[in-house]
């Protein structure tokens, strides 16, 4: 009887062995398609103590109250480092986030419920037909919605598939290489993407509109107001490390960065002028809004953090109270600061076009310059030209 029960407990403890690793398996799978990467060690130090505590009782190997004690310890030991990590990950999630997610539904042309900005005066320029198509950055299509307004037939101009489109810096200039837009609105192209438009030997013709400011911005809660360009260009190579370094407090800079070929990214490496950028970790780089929205400022709101985005995003289109501006060199990237070129990273945006052949792009572009034009880009919020 006895070597029955001593081989029935074996077969207990190997079926319940059996079941742990199986529900251990499913666990981590699930928790690896969620991304919890940081949770599995968790999950299979708790299994592994529960499967070693049962196998104890089976075989009544904790008997005494020092046993007991000694594996409790050594238990919650092994479950307190093991949940180092998930604690961690937990703690990040209940930081707030800077919410950048705009509803660019709301500047669609001539749309019920929009806020597309209406033109003080008939425009002079009204097309008919041979609409040229459109594309751009998120943070101009108030912009070229405005002018939309003014100049197209009245029609709806649906934001994914229309004459009228917004796929954010890096896929519009996809698209105009590609032929499928005769015209875009951004920021200067990057170093790649001038490649990419000599590799397939298309020349960009770059027509400035209008002035806008690269601004950097922290939490509200970090005492730092004002940097120089040397000290952010310190902060993105990662010679500055810490925010004491800069006058603030002794908390390490986390700093984030855009993806390849967005416009924010490219004016950062303009403004490092050859200088190397150091690589962030992938976590630090922010990814794009999914699909049509570019995601500029969005990222948990650590109160290290910097930023940066242009200014008519950040106070016309988001204006979260969270973050705050910073000044650069002593100078607020205000509209009037941007007029009289004296916010040191100013720089203008551009209606950029690749050999289109549509009639009406030349025409547009110099509606956009004249006076009409330029009257438009400042109700909408952006410096003008002049």
């Amino acid at each position: 009887m006895k070597v029955e029960s001593k081989a029935a407990t074996v077969l207990v403890s190997i079926f319940a062995l059996i079941v742990l690793v199986f529900f251990e398996g499913f666990g981590a799978l699930f928790l690896l398609l969620m991304g919890k990467v940081d949770y599995i060690a968790l999950l299979i130090t708790v299994g592994i103590v529960l499967y070693i505590l049962l196998v104890f009782k089976i075989f009544h190997i904790l008997q005494t109250k020092k046993q007991k004690v000694i594996f409790r310890s050594i238990a919650v030991a092994a479950i307190l480092i093991s949940a180092i990590s998930p604690l961690k990950d937990a703690y990040t999630h209940l930081i707030p986030t800077v919410d950048a997610e705009v509803d660019i539904d709301k500047y669609e042309p001539f749309s019920e419920f929009g806020e597309a900005t209406k033109s003080d005066e008939k425009a002079t320029l009204q097309l008919t037909d041979d609409l040229p198509k459109l594309d751009g950055a998120t943070a101009l299509y108030p912009l070229y919605a405005a002018i939309v307004e003014a100049t197209y037939p009245e029609k709806s101009y649906p934001i994914f598939d229309s004459e009228v489109m917004v796929s954010t810096t890096q896929y519009a200039y996809e698209n105009l290489f590609n032929g499928a837009v005769d015209m875009i609105f951004a920021a200067a192209p990057s170093t790649a993407q001038r490649e990419i438009a000599e590799r397939k030997g298309l020349e960009l013709q770059m027509t400035p509109i209008g002035r806008e400011a690269f601004v950097f911005f922290v939490n509200q809660k970090n005492p730092i107001d004002n940097l120089t360009v040397d000290q952010i260009r310190d902060i993105y190579m990662g010679k500055v490390t810490n925010w004491e370094q800069v006058g603030g407090n002794n908390d390490e800079i986390r700093a984030f960065q855009r993806p390849e070929d967005s416009g924010s990214q490219s004016a950062l490496q303009s403004l490092m002028k050859g200088l190397p950028l150091m690589k962030p970790p992938s976590k630090d780089v922010v990814t794009g809004m999914g699909g049509i929205i570019n995601e500029v400022t969005q990222y948990r709101n650590y109160k290290n953090a910097i930023g940066f985005t242009f200014r008519f995003y950040s106070t016309e289109m988001v204006d979260n109270e969270k973050i705050k501006l910073l000044e650069i060199d002593g100078v607020a990237p205000t509209k009037e600061n941007i007029r009289a070129n004296t916010y040191p990273i100013t720089s203008e945006f551009y209606i950029v076009t690749a050999g289109t052949e549509n009639p009406n792009v030349e025409q547009l572009i110099e509606w956009i310059l004249s006076e009409q034009g330029q009257d438009l880009v400042e109700k909408v919020g952006y410096v003008p030209l002049k």
